[in-house]
Order: structure tokens, then sequence, then C-alpha cells
């Protein structure tokens, strides 16, 4: 087998490939071995009929065809194995020439990973945000606290922002109430407006068993769009009553005795989350510099793949909920499809730009991954989907995204060490230490039998999802490709 790689440009290249027929006769076998058990001929058992009665039988152009349609995935994933081709997507694959008995070649033009000139990466620093908690910051938290222990008064009043009302709806399309458009005993809170448009300047004044109609568009069903008659009757209006801010709301909304000591939790808590965010954000900047240092050329084929697929996963979305696009950019606020695709294609575009760069670093440095890699993920993302790790590996694999999953660990954890790397300060000159966001392991106390068997069930688990990785990748080579 002979093999020529052509660049058509940083993204794409053709492979030129030519097959001596002897390398052909697997190929040949599966056919003849496949058409003998379909084709019938007399005088011959099923899966007996000689090749050249074969060939007689239905014609050797057809049997050609089948062994180049057979003969050319294989022959393809060995020269790009070969040559070690970092492939996108699926070839545009033309047969070229076909001579029976002699030989077979054929041209293949795929998108390929960009080949990227790095920048010195041994003197990274990012600046970040201070961490600095307000007394307004801890006074909303706290007010947060009181709503949950707030009691809901009668009262005889009209309603206003912040009541919660009792209501009837009734929606109507002329003289028509809409199916499942009409609902009794409704509780909602005034002003929040997570309903429909409308609802709060039309409840906004009304008293216990007042109505009023108004006007508002649908947003799902068959009738999405069009503008309904909906009235709304208030059968009760109740303020919430928060309890008094002093020790004893303290006591009652936490371990603490004092209100001061509640405030001090809370800060502390804030702080903490905010040291958090600094780690992310460090992140986020690091990836930002990185792609303003690295040129990347896009290939555009994968771009619109990759937009294609979100688009057509984003309308059954709409389509299960009973809304179209137009329904969606009104209740998003974006201002038009045409904004929506610009938006999406530059994300896409930067997404696809952040994998090469942190791929062609992974390379450079040579970062595996290894069981330790696979395991962290493996339970970070089961308990993020709130699932068993051995479930999500087996949805990993029955969705055929093993290969994908691993690279993005090798992604994770090349950007993990990037970070380590990186002179992390704030905005008022502080290094911060990153290692203060780990998550700090504790030896659990021995003697507690339960404890040791859950302990042992997880491990178990745990460990049968990582083999089942492991198995797939094995299996796909997804390692070598990664």
């Amino acid at each position: 087998m002979k093999s020529t790689i052509e660049e058509l440009g940083p993204t794409r290249v053709r492979m030129a490939i030519e097959v001596a027929w002897g390398d052909l006769d697997h190929a040949f076998g599966e056919v003849y071995k496949e058409l003998g058990k379909q084709v019938r001929v007399p005088g011959f058992r099923p899966g007996k009929v000689p090749n050249r009665v074969l060939d007689q039988r239905i014609g050797r152009p057809v049997v050609l065809e089948q062994v180049v349609q057979h003969a050319i995935p294989e022959v393809y994933s060995e020269v790009v194995r070969e040559n070690q081709v970092r492939v996108l997507g699926q070839p545009e694959i033309e047969v070229t020439k076909l001579e029976d008995n002699q030989t077979l070649e054929f041209t293949a033009e795929v998108d390929v990973a960009p080949q990227l000139e790095l920048p010195a990466l041994d003197a990274l620093a990012v600046t970040v945000d201070d961490v600095e908690v307000t007394d307004e910051e801890i006074d909303q938290q706290i007010t947060v606290m009181r709503e949950r222990f707030g009691m809901l008064q009668s009262v005889e009043r009209a309603a206003q922002d912040g009541d919660f009302v009792s209501i009837d709806l009734e929606a109507k399309l002329g003289d028509e109430v809409l199916e499942d458009g009409s609902t009794t005993g409704m509780s909602y809170e005034v002003g929040s407006g997570n309903l429909m448009e409308g609802l709060d300047d039309a409840v906004r004044g009304l008293s216990a068993e007042e109505s009023k109609t108004f006007q508002t568009a649908l947003l799902s069903g068959p009738n999405a769009g069009e503008s309904a008659d909906v009235t709304v009757t208030v059968r009760s209006v109740k303020e919430k009553e928060l309890p008094e801010l002093d020790d004893d709301f303290a006591s009652t909304a936490s371990e603490f005795d004092t209100l001061a000591e509640l405030r001090e939790d809370v800060r502390t808590r804030l702080s903490r989350t905010k040291v958090i965010q600094q780690g992310a954000q460090a992140r986020d900047k690091l990836v930002e510099h990185l792609l303003e240092a690295v040129e990347v050329p896009m290939p555009d084929n994968l771009v619109e793949r990759e937009i294609e697929w979100r688009n057509r996963a984003f309308e059954g979305e709409l389509q299960q909920a009973g809304m179209d696009w137009d329904s969606f950019l009104k209740m998003s606020g974006v201002e038009s499809r045409e904004a929506y695709d610009a938006d999406q294609r530059k994300n896409v575009e930067e997404a696809v730009r952040t994998q090469f760069i942190l791929d062609a670093i992974a390379d450079a440095r040579e970062v595996t991954v290894d069981n330790d890699d696979l395991s962290a993920q493996i339970m970070a993302q089961a308990q993020r989907n709130r699932m068993s790790p051995e479930q999500y590996a087996q949805q990993l694999q029955q969705g055929n995204n093993i290969a994908e999953f691993v690279a993005d660990v090798r992604r994770t954890k090349t950007l993990a060490q990037l970070l380590e790397q990186t002179t992390i300060t704030d905005a008022s000159g502080n290094t911060v230490d990153l290692e203060a966001l780990r998550p700090q392991t504790v030896q659990a106390p021995a003697g507690d039998d339960a404890d040791e068997e859950q302990i042992d069930a997880e491990f178990s688990a745990e460990a049968a999802a990582v083999e089942a990785i492991e198995g797939a990748v094995d299996d796909t080579e997804a390692v070598d490709k990664a």
C-alpha cells in the first residue's frame, strides 16, 4: 500500500492512496462470504457457492463495488494511524482508479487538527478580583434567611409587589377557552414576573374577588405566538411578615446564639465562595491569554457541524416544550435569530480554539491520563448528574463518547498544570494561593463496619467505572487519538 499526503490548507489534507490487489484478499473474502449467504444458486448449498459462480450470477462489477466499499474504510484508517494524522470528522472519498486484478486507487480529503506554534509558557501571570465581602452582601444573605422564616398574613387591601395572591386564570382565543387554559387557586408572588407577561400589571391594585382581563402572547402549545385574552381573578391577598432581626432570629435560623455571630459566619462563607470564584476567574483569564497568544486556524467544516448539531438538539428541546424559535427568542430577550446565531458561532469557535491549544500543549508536555485522573473525573461528573459512577460510564459507552471524555480529562489536566505554574495576584497585589482551593481528604475513623462497607462499595463502583472506560479506550485506541 502506498500513500501520499498533500496539505490543502492549515486544517485540511488530501490523501492519495494506492492499494495493491493482493491487499484486497481479506475484503474479497468477506464480500464473497456475505454474498454466499444471500444468493441462492441451484445445485449449491447456501454459503458453498464458488466465487466464480457468484461473479457470473450477480456480475463482477457489483462484486468489485462491494469490495471497494468494504476495503476503503479499513485502508483509510490504517493510513491515518500509520501517519499519525489527527483527523476531524468523516473524509470525502473519491475512487480515482479501479482496475480488476491490478490496483485500487482513491483519494480522501478530510479536516485535520492544525499544527500550532506555542509561545513560551514559563512566565504566565493573571490578575483576579480582590476577596471583599461588603455589609450589603451580608444583609442580602440575611434577608434570604428571613424570607424562609416569614409568615403569610391575610390583608384587607389591594395587591402590591411582594404580596402573595391566590388567583384564578382563564385564557381565551376569541370566545373559545383554550385547552389547559384555566386554573383555580394558584399561588403567585406579585412582581416576580415568572408566569406570563402582563400578569403583574393586571394583578397590582386588585383586591380580593376583583378581576381584570389582559392580553398576552402564548409561548407554547399549538397556538404559540398568538395573543390570548386572559382573565385573572384575585381570591385572596397575603403579605409576608418577616421575623425581627435579633438574637432570637439568629438562634432560630442557625446554630448561633447571637445575630453578630450569624453575620460573622455569613461573612466567612461568602469569603470562601469568593476565593473559589478567584480560582475560576484565574482559569478563565488564563484561557483568554492563551487564545490571544496563539494563532489557531479554524476548520470551517468542524464549526459548521458543531453548530448544526447544537441547533438540531435545541430544536428538539423546543419541540418537546411546545415552543418555536420566535417564542424562545422573545422569552430570552434575544434581538433576533441572527444575533443568536452570531453569539453561538463565537462560542463554538472559542471552544474549538481552546481545545486545539490545550491539545497542542498536552502533546508538547506529553501529558497522559492515568487511573486517578479518570477516577476523579468520573466521580465528579457522576455526582453532578446524580448517578453512580457505573451508570455514568455506561452512559458514555452507549453514546460512543469515550474518546472525547478521555480527551476532555487530558485537557482539564493540562489546564490545571498550567494554572499551578501561573502567578496569580489579586487587584491589591496579593498573591493568591490556589492550593487552598483543593479539596482536603479526611481519613475516616476505623471501626464502623457499616461505614467501611459503604466505602468499599463506592470504591468498587468507581473502580468498575474506570475499568469500563479503560476497556472501551483500548478497544477504540482512543488514547492514541486523544
